[in-house]
């Protein structure tokens, strides 16, 4: 967790329930709270003009969206939806300034967190400019497995076909067909149609 529950609590954090599916924030609002996954999970998303999703981020337990958001006076430029049921700590924008000004190890976690995120964007970008869907959809391997497991096929990918073909910007049939090829080169193990890498 970014920030504890009860830290949130005491600056008057509450906790808010979304159904599978409900929009938490549109794109074109204007930002007005700090938001924390007790359970579930939420993405970051926007729509084409041909009703096609991108995907900018998927988040879960623990994880903070809509900050980044709070220390500007722009519109949201994505929709945060619930994918699954889940539960949201909410702090206004007043109380997690104060929360920060008053708190200054949670600044430099805050602060570490927004690197993370743009080092995210900056591979993601540079990955949505590659004509290979094979290397798109390592690279976004590559990026959720981390520095954490080097062992072949020790970490379960956790994302459907559609989100990884919504996350890259490839057709979802590109995507069966990438990591087919993928497993028969071994790169990853498909089993029980979960991906392994």
């Amino acid at each position: 967790m970014i920030i504890s529950e009860d830290l949130l609590l005491a600056y008057g954090a509450n906790y808010e329930n979304f159904e599978a599916h409900q929009t938490i924030f549109h794109e074109g609002n204007l930002p007005k709270f700090y938001y924390q996954i007790i359970n579930g999970i939420v993405e970051l998303n926007n729509y084409h003009e041909d009703g096609k999703e991108f995907i900018q981020n998927i988040l879960y337990d623990g994880e903070s969206f809509g900050e980044s958001f709070l220390f500007d006076e722009k519109a949201y430029p994505t929709n945060a939806t619930a994918k699954t049921s889940c539960t949201v700590l909410k702090l206004s924008k007043t109380d997690f300034f104060s929360l920060l000004n008053q708190n200054p190890e949670v600044s430099s976690k805050m602060f570490k967190c927004l690197a993370e995120r743009l080092y995210y964007k900056y591979v993601m970008l540079f990955n949505v400019s590659s004509p290979d869907p094979l290397n798109k959809l390592k690279t976004v391997m590559d990026y959720l497995k981390g520095d954490n497991d080097h062992n072949k096929y020790s970490f379960q990918i956790p994302l459907t076909r559609q989100q990884l073909a919504n996350l890259t910007g490839l057709r979802v049939e590109t995507v069966i067909r990438t990591i087919k090829k993928m497993h028969n080169a071994h790169l990853i193990k498909v089993q029980n149609r979960k991906i392994f890498y």
